[in-house]
């Protein structure tokens, strides 16, 4: 059992990753709310407007593993720290961006910077936290990228629309910037446990090595099915509302994001408490939860398919974006029963790389359906992965003896510069 000077340096971490999380979405996010400004002053066509979105995704989504990869190789600490900074100095140079080859160039270096963060932060969350505290401590800590999206829909929006676009990045890029060393400082590594064992092996041995993990690549392929739902709903859920409820654009848009974000909040709370809890009795209790969650999130995903009231939809929403978050807020502690502890960054990136990929193909493929069959296919489609998602995650065994030999393997940390 962790000490109270532990336990609180724990939450303390999660307190300041928070920070961050935010900080991440923002970044990413609010070029999105800005578009018609940005199209307007540098003269874009709608292909370019799409270029600035794909480049960032194949960017993030390819070299996530590799980010992850290096947080194991040099500690996530360090990998946090860099990416923040990064990033944070590329959202401040696209607020000087003068052509579309310079912005374009900006997306994809933050790509690059964003895929460090999301696996080492988890990481380091997870070898603070254990079995009691885990699965909530990375939900409270997903929820920062919750608000980041909401807060970067409305507030990237209102700072165009009274400041100019670029504004809004100079803005985050400072605020970013000046919380680097101040993060820095609270994340000192002195008396944590965070651990000093780094992975030695190449990449390609460790993926490997990975691979054949048992339950690893269910794991895997299900995070990317859920993957699949989610590029859905925020790709094609606004227009999805605009045409079949004739919604204003502005109303399509609000009522696509924020009740999927609001059932979010509720939803890492009960999915972080209820996997804590019930693993204390039963070792697989993370991925049940994670089951239960996709189950959940199906029915609730078909329901807004097949509903011409705006009611439905809008609690079809809720309950999807809470199981969502109770499934997100179960993925790392997951990885964690199964996989070594220098090795669980290098795992969550290569979620995040097949997460990127599915989706990607995912919102492409919709497009398509929608010509021929209507967008209703398209969520009919994702509703069922859910399901086939859920009852895959039931084959995965996860004994005591593989809890108990993850947590040792934790070594505790000692004092790094």
């Amino acid at each position: 059992m962790k000490s109270g000077h532990s336990l609180r340096y724990a939450w303390t971490v999660v307190a300041l990753l928070w920070v961050v999380a935010l900080l991440n979405y923002l970044d990413r996010q609010v070029i999105f709310s800005v578009l018609p400004l940005l199209q307007a002053d540098l003269q874009l066509s709608t292909f370019q407007l799409g270029l600035l979105s794909t480049v960032f995704l194949w960017v993030y989504g390819v070299l996530s593993p590799s980010a992850g990869y290096l947080a194991d190789r040099f500690g996530p600490r360090r990998i946090i720290l860099l990416g923040l900074f990064v990033w944070s100095l590329v959202t401040w140079a696209t607020a000087h961006a003068r052509s579309f080859p310079e912005l374009l160039a900006a997306r994809a270096v933050m790509g690059l910077s964003e895929a460090c963060y999301l696996p080492a932060g988890l990481a380091l969350i997870a070898s603070l936290h254990g079995e009691r505290t885990r699965s909530l401590a990375t939900g409270v800590h997903l929820s920062g990228l919750y608000f980041g999206i909401i807060i970067g829909g409305f507030g990237g929006g209102w700072m165009g629309e009274h400041f100019g676009w670029r504004s809004a990045f100079t803005v985050l890029g400072i605020v970013g910037i000046v919380y680097c060393p101040l993060l820095r400082y609270a994340l000192r590594p002195g008396g944590t446990t965070e651990t000093s064992e780094r992975g030695t092996g190449g990449f390609f041995s460790v993926l490997s090595e990975l691979v054949r993990v048992r339950g690893f690549v269910t794991l895997a392929l299900v995070f990317a099915g859920m993957a699949v739902a989610n590029w859905l709903v925020y790709t094609w859920l606004p227009l999805y509302l605009y045409e079949r409820f004739q919604m204003s654009l502005a109303r399509a848009g609000f009522v696509a994001t924020f009740y999927n974000q609001a059932g979010c909040m509720v939803g890492m709370l009960a999915g972080g408490m209820l996997a804590d809890s019930w693993s204390q009795t039963n070792p697989r209790a993370r991925v049940l939860t994670q089951a239960l969650a996709l189950g959940v999130a199906a029915p609730a995903l078909m329901s807004v398919g097949l509903t011409g009231s705006e009611g439905i939809v809008i609690a079809g929403m809720s309950v999807f974006g809470m199981a969502r978050a109770m499934y997100d807020c179960n993925a790392m502690p997951s990885l964690c029963q199964i996989v070594r502890p220098d090795a669980r960054s290098t795992a969550y990136g290569i979620f995040n790389g097949a997460g990127c990929i599915a989706g990607g193909v995912m919102a492409a493929g919709a497009g398509w359906l929608k010509g021929s069959l209507g967008l209703t296919a398209a969520f009919h489609v994702a509703a069922l992965i859910l399901l086939v998602s859920a009852l895959a995650l039931l084959t995965v065994r996860v004994s005591r003896s593989t809890v108990g030999a993850s947590e040792a393997a934790a070594p505790v940390a000692q004092p790094q510069v």
